[in-house]
């Protein structure tokens, strides 16, 4: 995959990923091999027909069944890369790009990275990631993930270290925190932020928002906000058009502060 500013080729080479898409809509992400073959209920596809021919077209497998060829999205990855935490779902993703106001050579602090789908959005931001992860197979999967998708180059590095226990980072424009405790981490991003900078913590239950909320102002932070995003698809066929039956509803709340200047003495 392309991570600079060069367009992707028209047409699709060995060693990129791509997604299947058969008649019933069922994706499928693969990495192209040469020689190599996908097998499916739906029929086997040859990578070689895929190698070489342009994005968007479709594939015949051994059943006779088409498959779509695109490209895979950041979303895409996300929801069906090997994973052994629980992934922060897109629609969290680019909401916290936004929350967090993620920009091009950021440095930015991410604690807890479970299985890397975050660290992948803020390095697509343009963000210059570190990643404090306490379990050694998380921290292991999350560059797997990483490097998988953005290539070995990518600004990126995990620490396995407590952040509770402190930072050893100072200047930082943002800290994300993905933890069930972020208030106690407070103290050190207090002194690794600098004036101005966002904290953005990833929570699922609202009784932790509240600790959270009830600790930032001993701390210096300000300007605080939470909220949480509900994503609704809809059915659009012909006259029948309706809310899916289905939706992602509540999956964690999102909490932003920024670190303000101390208040002028009396």
């Amino acid at each position: 995959m392309t991570t600079g500013a060069d367009a992707p080729s028209p047409r699709l080479a060995a060693g990129e990923r791509v997604l299947l898409i058969d008649p019933k809509e069922r994706r499928y992400l693969l990495k192209l091999v040469a020689g190599s073959s996908f097998h499916t209920h739906a029929g086997i596809v040859s990578h070689d027909d895929v190698i070489g021919m342009e994005e968007g077209g479709s594939v015949t497998g051994s059943t006779g069944r088409r498959f779509l060829v695109v490209r895979p999205t950041l979303a895409d990855v996300v929801l069906k890369m090997p994973r052994g935490a629980q992934v922060i779902y897109p629609k969290d993703l680019g909401a916290i790009l936004l929350a967090a106001d993620i920009g091009p050579g950021m440095r930015v602090l991410e604690a807890g990275v479970g299985s890397g789908a975050l660290s992948m959005a803020l390095l697509r931001g343009g963000a210059r990631v570190v990643g404090y992860e306490l379990r050694a197979d998380f921290a292991e999967q999350a560059k797997a993930n990483v490097h998988s998708y953005l290539g070995p180059d990518a600004a990126y590095q995990v620490e396995e270290r407590d952040v509770y226990q402190g930072i050893d980072e100072t200047g930082l424009d943002r800290v994300v925190l993905d933890l069930p405790e972020p208030w106690r981490a407070l103290p050190h991003v207090a002194k690794a932020l600098r004036r101005g900078g966002i904290l953005l913590s990833y929570l699922p239950s609202i009784t932790q928002v509240a600790e959270l909320r009830g600790a930032l102002g001993a701390h210096g932070f300000g300007l605080a906000e939470t909220s949480e995003v509900l994503r609704r698809t809809w059915h659009v066929e012909a006259r029948s058009v309706r809310p899916d039956h289905r939706m992602v509803a509540h999956t964690g709340f999102l909490t932003t502060a920024r670190l303000l200047a101390p208040e002028p003495a009396g």
